[in-house]
């Protein structure tokens, strides 16, 4: 059980962030918090039962992530309400796992592609320190198809840097891709990085999103390698701010395939050839 209450919790929000921009509702039942902002007309929900069990672990860090969220949401409102979505130079492709919504607060559905059984591709309107993932509703303000959106956002995720961390464990080679810019889990889509990588691999190369701020690329070159792999995404996919999936992939001839599957594949060949 919480060591504060909702409406405790809302009276902190409040004196932190003023009752003079925002309005606050919250929906006691389900311990809702609907917070409008009084300039934009824009408003966010945010779910207090999260809230409240980080707080119970981590007390006031867990106040300060809530607060810059808020804060960065509403900069993001207003950044887009004062500069408009004119072109498609800031737009780019976020990978999401499948059971994300589908929809926006307001009922708008997202513009969405196909991606892996696993994962669903979004598409994101950059606004500096955060982004809005787009919905039908806004290409409307464009004026361009969705499949323009699409490939524009396709061709800037090739622009992004791809540096890369590596480390060594039982004999198989990792690498990692971190920028923290909010697109690392979205090089996954850039055809020519995972071409070039699987150019240095010499085992079986496998591609892992567990969280929208990692990408990590693997050289499984033993069975021990597969083991450290499941480990490894399963904490990383535990601790990420915006979680997509704990399964990796194995990339074979410019395509992704669930690695559990690969594994079924492998234990009937060699039940074949025994």
């Amino acid at each position: 059980m919480s060591t504060i209450k909702a409406k405790e919790l809302v009276a902190i929000l409040k004196d932190r962030l003023g009752e003079t921009h925002y309005e606050w509702k919250l929906e006691n039942k389900t311990n809702k918090l609907r917070i409008d902002q009084r300039s934009t007309g824009k408003g966010m929900d945010l779910s207090l039962g999260d809230v409240l069990t980080k707080y119970d672990e981590r007390k006031d860090k867990a106040i300060d992530e809530v607060v810059y969220t808020i804060e960065q949401t509403f900069e993001a409102l207003k950044a887009e309400k004062e500069q408009g979505f004119k072109d498609l130079s800031n737009v780019y492709p976020v990978i999401r796992s499948g059971s994300f919504p589908k929809k926006s607060k307001e009922g708008q559905p997202f513009l969405t592609s196909e991606h892996t059984a696993e994962t669903v591709i979004y598409y994101a309107l950059d606004l500096g320190t955060t982004y809005r993932l787009i919905d039908e509703s806004m290409l409307s303000q464009l004026g361009v198809p969705a499949e323009r959106v699409k490939e524009s956002a396709r061709f800037q995720v090739r622009k992004l840097p791809t540096h890369v961390k590596k480390d060594e464990v039982g004999g198989n080679i990792f690498y990692f891709l971190n920028e923290n810019d909010g697109y690392d889990a979205s090089r996954i889509l850039n055809d020519a990085f995972l071409k070039e990588m699987q150019s240095q691999v010499e085992g079986d190369m496998t591609v892992s999103v567990p969280h929208q701020d990692v990408l990590i690329i693997g050289d499984i070159r033993n069975n021990t390698g597969y083991d450290v792999l499941a480990q490894m995404t399963m904490h990383f996919f535990s601790v990420g701010a915006v979680p997509i999936t704990s399964l990796s992939f194995i990339y074979e001839d410019g395509k992704l395939e669930p690695i559990f599957i690969l594994a079924k594949n492998r234990v009937k060949k060699e039940q074949g050839e025994s």
